[in-house]
């Protein structure tokens, strides 16, 4: 059963960057995909990007791309989603989630989940 522990989230200001971090323990199967969502106020759990955990590729949300980077770690069992140029409409609980399901893009893909870290991005 993996779990997965994210970290890195904090207050920033527009312009400037941050790294999460999503460690997972226990076995990560070939098959899986690591996701990124993320989930401001009063507003619905959104795709922010996904990584096969095989071969690297990626998708992002077009509302990240070119800012946003993810990546993973398979020595060290862990995600990263580098954030680079935030603007204030990036605040949100960002969640890390693992998955073998498809479609890529949507929640009800990936059965496991973080805690969640805030990411706070001010004007």
């Amino acid at each position: 059963q993996v779990q997965l522990v994210e970290s890195g989230g904090g207050l920033v200001q527009a312009g400037g960057s941050l790294r999460l971090s999503c460690a997972a323990s226990g076995r990560v199967f070939s098959t899986m995909r690591m996701a990124w969502f993320r989930q401001a106020p009063g507003k619905e759990r959104d795709f922010v990007a996904v990584i096969a955990w095989i071969n690297g590729v990626t998708i992002y949300a077009d509302s990240v791309k070119g800012r946003f980077t993810i990546s993973r770690d398979r020595a060290k069992n862990t995600v990263y989603l580098q954030m680079n140029s935030l603007k204030p409409e990036d605040t949100a609980v960002y969640f890390c989630a693992a998955g073998d399901r498809l479609p890529l893009m949507t929640r009800e893909s990936y059965d496991r989940w973080g805690q969640g870290t805030q990411v706070t991005v001010s004007s």
